[in-house]
């Protein structure tokens, strides 16, 4: 679970993206998978991008969670590139 200022900076970005109210489900979801606060800053700032162009029609909770982890594994894949051409 995270802590301190990275416990913090997600509240942050979950309400200021509003999905705030989903925090505990992604949380729960990212620690699950095995992912960091980090990967979940940066996934959720994707979900409400898409969020803008195919807002969420029925099922708000059901929607977020499907795009949260999608985005959380492409997250993690920029977050490794960009850590792999920093050591190149």
């Amino acid at each position: 679970m995270p802590e301190g200022d990275s416990l913090h900076r997600l509240y942050y970005y979950f309400a200021n993206t509003g999905f705030y109210d989903l925090l505990p489900a992604a949380m729960q979801l990212a620690i699950e998978l095995g992912y960091s606060p980090e990967e979940m800053i940066e996934a959720v700032c994707k979900v409400a991008d898409k969020a803008r162009h195919y807002p969420p029609t029925k099922n708000r909770a059901a929607w977020f969670a499907t795009v949260f982890r999608e985005k959380l594994g492409e997250a993690r894949a920029e977050m490794l590139a960009i850590k792999k051409r920093r050591l190149l």
